[in-house]
């Protein structure tokens, strides 16, 4: 049997202060590793990584195909309770404990998490690198352009709207009705043909070809007039900022396009489907295939419009080939670190690409992925959507949670970013804090219901009490649902303070699992939906707007009823509606539409009044990122 690369790997070590300094203070402090060193110690030849700069390099595919006859390594999904508006620290918990695995249990760890939109890092939530002594560095460059694969994938998003808005423009099927009927006339069916005398009608459109049948049906598809029903297209522009303005506006103003003028919107690009697309791909081909696919709008006679009959997949492919690569960064203690595709958990499917899980599993013992919000929102996700693509089955589940989000769920005053905690949640309640205990104990049977083992973390906040993160510990290993329920203090403390909850993922990881859908793909599109309304978020069912039945009629129709659901609702409750906290119960869930993403490979369900395009709040993260003219450093995030 082939065996994993062995190549020892060297800590760096931490050089901790107390208090503990801001996140930016700690990373621009931090000692790195070359990035050569930290791929050297993964395994990677040189001619499988490619540097952008000292301390990041992107990681070819070819990896794949020298070792595809290695055995995967151990799948960790790290998830959470439903949180605050604060966030409660998952992405720290994610790196805390690669540390540990890494630098003090001996084992061969990859850390894989999502790149962060500059939506919320100039927004409220602010970057995602982790926090004190658990972040992946340089912290600066991950929250910020990286190496550009979100720009990538704007400049796709926006080519593809550029060129089928250029198509409606050019072949208008209200301005050139008569030609089209008479190139190309229907039969009784309403079908139209393009046989031998396509050679001719070619000629008439101003397109020489030798011969007709040296022409693809697609092929054809492209000269054709695709006759696009406007009221259709679904396809949006993109930016990767949170822009209200651009909910709703109308294109088409200039003096020769004012007949053509109509209604249309922006989302912000990680809602595009495009980043859903390239955090699904499995291979370059997968990719273009993917591209190719995704539906643009339908024509008149009721017909899918694909990028590919645009003529335009081929040319997003190659704006984002180089963004198939996941980045390969480093956390503050060098464990290695792929950093790589960004879909929010509300919008889309919340979690990083299955390119670096499948390269990470190949290279390590362990791979530590990450997935958006709450177990009902990116981790049900994982399982449902991601698993299903990859093929790789998650082994473990470490779920977090915090007293802080606990004691809000029991009923505690309203979080509210930017606004300091009330008392409640600094100081000891334990009443208010075992009320909340059953948000908890909801997102454990989420996970439960998919036969994996489950380690909860309560991630310690200097706030907490002794008696408070015992009272967390005991429920959970009171219930018989867990492996264990580990306390961690890797924000102060680094890897030590996760060395516990390492011990305890090493050992959950050992255990069976009976892993399980949680719905089969050929169950119609209504019993996917209403399945986990009910099982997941607990709902008494779902209830459908006009829009939303002709849409699920109509993907039926289309065939596009055996692909999995995407859920678009609100991470702040278990239900769709954000105000509901704790384990909401006699509630159904409102789908207002249901769209397509056929590229990426699932519907998704839009709840209550989530929207694809963020807005920034009264007082934006942004006021506070500057940049220091001397040294160059960049001030402020966080």
């Amino acid at each position: 049997m082939v065996k994993k690369p062995n190549t020892p790997y060297t800590p760096t070590k931490l050089n901790r202060r107390s208090p503990v300094p801001s996140d930016i203070d700690i990373a621009q402090a931090a000692e790195l590793k070359p990035i050569s060193q930290v791929a050297e110690e993964l395994g990677l030849l040189p001619d499988e990584y490619s540097p952008c700069g000292k301390y990041i390099t992107k990681v070819s595919l070819s990896v794949l195909e020298r070792l595809a006859d290695v055995p995967d390594g151990k799948y960790i999904d790290v998830t959470a309770i439903t949180p605050t508006p604060l966030g409660e620290g998952k992405t720290t918990t994610t790196v805390g404990l690669s540390q540990a695995l890494g630098a003090h249990l001996g084992k061969r760890v990859i850390t894989a998490i999502r790149q962060p939109s500059q939506g919320p890092t100039f927004g409220i939530k602010g970057g995602a690198a982790g926090g004190g002594y658990s972040q992946v560095i340089p912290m600066e460059n991950f929250n910020l352009h990286l190496t550009g694969d979100i720009h990538a994938i704007t400049a796709a998003n926006n080519l593809i709207a550029a060129a089928v808005e250029t198509r409606m423009y050019h072949e208008s099927y209200q301005k050139n009705k008569a030609l089209f009927n008479r190139l190309f006339p229907a039969d009784e069916d309403g079908n139209r043909k393009f046989g031998i005398g396509m050679l001719g009608r070619l000629k008439n459109l101003g397109i020489d070809v030798a011969e007709p049948c040296d022409m693809t049906k697609e092929e054809r598809k492209r000269f054709v007039r695709l006759n696009i029903d406007r009221d259709t297209l679904t396809w949006r522009r993109a930016t990767d900022t949170n822009d209200r303005l651009l909910r709703q506006i109308t294109v088409g103003q200039g003096s020769k396009e004012k007949d053509f003028n109509f209604e249309t919107s922006f989302y912000i690009t990680v809602a595009s489907e495009l980043m859903a697309v390239l955090a699904l791909a499995t291979s370059l081909a997968d990719m273009r295939d993917r591209i190719g696919r995704i539906v643009l709008a339908l024509d008149m006679d009721g017909n899918p419009v694909t990028v590919e009959d645009v003529g335009v997949a081929g040319a997003a492919t190659v704006l984002m080939k180089d963004a198939l690569m996941p980045n390969l960064m480093q956390t503050l203690e060098g464990t290695p670190v792929f950093v790589h595709a960004g879909p929010f958990a509300n919008i889309a499917h919340g979690n990083s690409s299955v390119i670096a899980d499948m390269i990470g599993l190949k290279l390590a013992d362990y791979v530590i992925t990450e997935s958006g919000f709450g177990a009902d929102m990116g981790m049900e996700k994982f399982f449902d959507i991601k698993c299903r693509y990859s093929g790789n089955i998650p082994d473990v589940v470490v779920l977090v949670a915090t007293i802080r989000a606990l004691k809000m769920h029991g009923g505690g005053p309203k979080v509210v970013a930017g606004k300091p905690l009330a008392p409640e949640y600094v100081k000891e309640n334990l009443d208010l804090l075992e009320k909340g205990l059953e948000n908890l104990m909801a997102h454990v049977d989420i996970a439960n219901q998919y036969g994996v083992s489950v380690v909860v973390a309560i991630n310690r906040f200097h706030t907490d009490t002794d008696a408070e993160l015992e009272l967390v510990k005991q429920a959970c290993l009171k219930s018989g649902k867990v492996v264990d329920a580990v306390v961690t203090n890797h924000w102060e403390e680094g890897s030590v303070g996760a060395i516990d909850l390492g011990k305890a993922v090493i050992k959950a990881a050992e255990q069976e699992n009976d892993f399980k859908f949680r719905y089969p793909l050929d169950m119609p599109i209504k019993d996917k939906i209403e399945t986990i309304a009910k099982k997941v978020y607990g709902a008494d069912g779902v209830d459908y707007s006009p829009e939303a039945e002709k849409q699920i009629e109509k993907y039926t129709r289309l065939g596009y009823d055996k692909m999995p659901i995407c859920m678009a609702k609100t991470h702040l409750s278990l239900s769709h509606d954000p105000e509901l906290k704790g384990r909401p119960s006699g509630f159904r869930i409102p789908i207002r539409s249901v769209n397509a993403s056929i590229g990426a490979g699932f519907l998704y369900p839009l709840l209550g009044s989530m929207s694809t395009m963020p807005g920034l709040p009264t007082r934006p993260a942004y006021y506070d990122i500057d940049i220091d003219l001397e040294t160059g450093c960049v001030l402020g995030l966080s």
